[in-house]
């Protein structure tokens, strides 16, 4: 009986074979049948994998970063995606190679009907090219990233120190302020420009400045820069001045604002100091002037043309906060825009609405800029109107927005979000940033900053009236005179204080009410105890020798003055919460204070907590 020929095996594909290995080394192999040559492609990716997936899971967020940017992990991923590169060529080529033997030694008979022919058909070997075009774009990517971040993080105008030769070319290709001209600015139009002051030449230059590295352990302080850099006209304002301490042990953070008209700053002893001595030793100019005043200045500030200015600004604000200022880092208002746009934008809860009738827009002219309360998810050029806009408040509400979109920015930066805008974040980044932050620190602070909880954040704008004092609507030039002495205090005692209390503070702070308390019981020194009480939650309160109008009453009384309850809500709820009384509304001309308190028989008796 004559035997059925057995049915011919089916033909596995070649590319299928390609494009499963494209997925995973090995997997085409193990398509095609060729089960050990797949164990051994599989092999080494899985135990690499495994390696990797156990560091990374054992690692928490901040040492991941910490890890991802110290200086060996950039040339070492370039050198890993080569390696990587080329094996997964090998794999996709060898999977098809093999899986074309297969066929033809199936269609042979296994070499009984005669040697193998290899039969390699035009239209496969084109999908095996699409494969590894395929393959290598995704490496060509990795690879184009990773040039991107190494270029930034060793980018002269970038990372500038006083070790390294001045770079001209740096500032020549600084990004303009974003109004595009030089008028109008952001100066209140009622100011005229006072003349700086220039002190003479005092002795030969000083010699380099060196920066001890950050020991790890030490409370770190960072001076952030805003700047405000118009072309042609030679002034390089600092406009935002933000000192960020962070303690490494508990991860507390506080942040530190003074407002950029703030004057008459004492300066640290030394050549700087004496070049002052006829106004006492302090800078007689506002302070976002210093930088312009100082980096020319070799015999007054140490370092090079390019650091001698931030030098000042962390040696004066580390004077008078009592704090070693480590490093800086800056950036300048359109650079600001850029960064924004380049990570999606920013969302922020607007406590208090924004109206400002002449903000300086980029076409020059002075143009209306309203912003309603609520959370606001903002672009670059809208987050920066909303950080630099004072018109509509003051310079003091302005630093508290500033703090707020930093905040912002940092809990909103999301890996997964950011990984696809790189290229636009880093070329922001190179265009915008400077700073002095060694490339050997930077693992080391990222980590740190990672591991920051920023819902925890402790934030103080030393502002007019609790930390200063200002010149009145009379003088020629308007001057922030602040208080040292009530400032170091607030800064040595930063991470003592409940950051809710800050919280209170800061808004009743902001609405600047002026309150009077007066003596209605007839207990001695209640007026004084309770408006002293009031000052430590942030209001401005006094205990004048005014006779009130009612005494002997039971119940405490409080008047709201002249439609002042618009502006004081916070202060109107806190005194309610308080006294537990509710506050009246009354209208007379001839009272110059927002609020009168007036205690009586059954007030209750607060004083301030003794001071630490």
């Amino acid at each position: 009986m004559q035997r059925a020929p057995e049915p011919r095996p089916r033909a596995r594909s070649p590319f299928v074979a390609a494009v499963l290995s494209l997925l995973f080394p090995g997997l085409g192999h193990a398509y095609a049948g060729a089960y050990q040559r797949a164990l051994g492609f599989a092999a080494p990716p899985i135990l690499i994998g495994a390696l990797a997936a156990g560091i990374v899971l054992r690692m928490d967020p901040p040492r991941l970063i910490e890890f991802a940017l110290a200086p060996p992990v950039l040339p070492g991923v370039f050198v890993l995606n080569l390696v990587l590169l080329v094996y997964r060529l090998v794999a996709i080529v060898d999977a098809y190679r093999v899986t074309v033997f297969l066929n033809a030694q199936a269609m042979s008979g296994g070499g009984r009907l005669g040697r193998p022919r290899l039969a390699f058909n035009a239209i496969s070997v084109a999908g095996l090219l699409a494969v590894i075009l395929v393959m290598s774009g995704g490496h060509v990517v990795v690879a184009r990233y990773d040039l991107l971040a190494m270029g930034a993080l060793d980018d002269p105008c970038v990372f500038i120190s006083n070790d390294r030769a001045d770079t001209a070319d740096c500032d020549a290709t600084a990004s303009p302020s974003p109004d595009g001209s030089q008028e109008p600015t952001d100066e209140p139009l009622d100011t005229p420009s006072p003349s700086l002051y220039e002190p003479p030449v005092q002795s030969s230059a000083l010699p380099n400045a060196t920066i001890p590295p950050w020991n790890g352990t030490e409370r770190l302080n960072i001076l952030l820069i805003g700047s405000d850099q118009r072309p042609g006209d030679g002034t390089y304002n600092t406009d935002t001045l933000i000192v960020v301490s962070i303690d490494p042990v508990t991860k507390q953070v506080a942040m530190f604002s003074l407002p950029r008209d703030s004057s008459d700053l004492a300066l640290p002893p030394g050549p700087l100091r004496n070049a002052y001595a006829n106004f006492g030793g302090v800078y007689p100019n506002k302070i976002n002037s210093l930088f312009t005043q100082t980096r020319n200045r070799a015999d007054l500030v140490a370092g090079t043309s390019r650091t001698r200015g931030y030098n000042a600004l962390k040696s004066v604000l580390g004077y008078l906060y009592q704090l070693d200022i480590k490093y800086f880092v800056e950036v300048n208002f359109a650079g600001f825009k850029k960064v924004v746009d380049a990570v999606g934008g920013v969302t922020i809860n607007v406590q208090v609405p924004v109206l400002d009738e002449k903000y300086p827009s980029d076409t020059g002219r002075l143009s209306r800029v309203y912003i309603p309360a609520g959370i606001q998810h903002m672009t670059g050029a809208q987050a920066l109107v909303y950080a630099r806009s004072r018109h509509g408040s003051d310079d003091f509400d302005r630093g508290y927005r500033q703090q707020r979109v930093l905040t912002s920015l940092r809990e909103q930066a999301n890996i997964a979000n950011l990984v696809p805008r790189i290229p636009e974040l880093l070329a922001a980044f190179k265009a915008t940033v400077k700073t002095d932050i060694p490339q050997s620190e930077l693992a080391k602070l990222a980590g740190l900053a990672g591991g920051v909880d920023t819902k925890n954040i402790r934030s103080y704008v030393f502002s007019f009236p609790r930390y200063g004092t200002q010149t009145g609507p009379g003088a020629p030039v308007y001057k922030y005179l602040p208080n040292a002495d009530l400032i170091r205090s607030a800064v040595a005692n930063a991470f003592k204080v409940d950051p809710q209390l800050e919280d209170t503070r800061a808004a009743l702070g902001q609405e600047h009410g002026s309150i009077w308390v007066l003596n209605g019981s007839g207990r001695d020194g209640q007026a004084s105890s309770l408006a002293a009480y009031l000052e430590y939650y942030g209001l401005t309160a006094s205990a004048p020798t005014t006779r009130p109008d009612v005494t002997g009453a039971s119940a405490t009384r409080i008047v709201v003055y002249n439609g002042a309850e618009t502006r004081l809500t916070e202060t109107v709820t806190f005194l309610e919460s308080t006294f537990k009384v509710k506050v009246q509304l009354k209208t007379d001309p001839r009272i110059s204070v927002d609020v009168i308190i007036t205690t009586g028989t059954q007030t209750p008796n607060r004083t301030p907590p003794p001071a630490n």
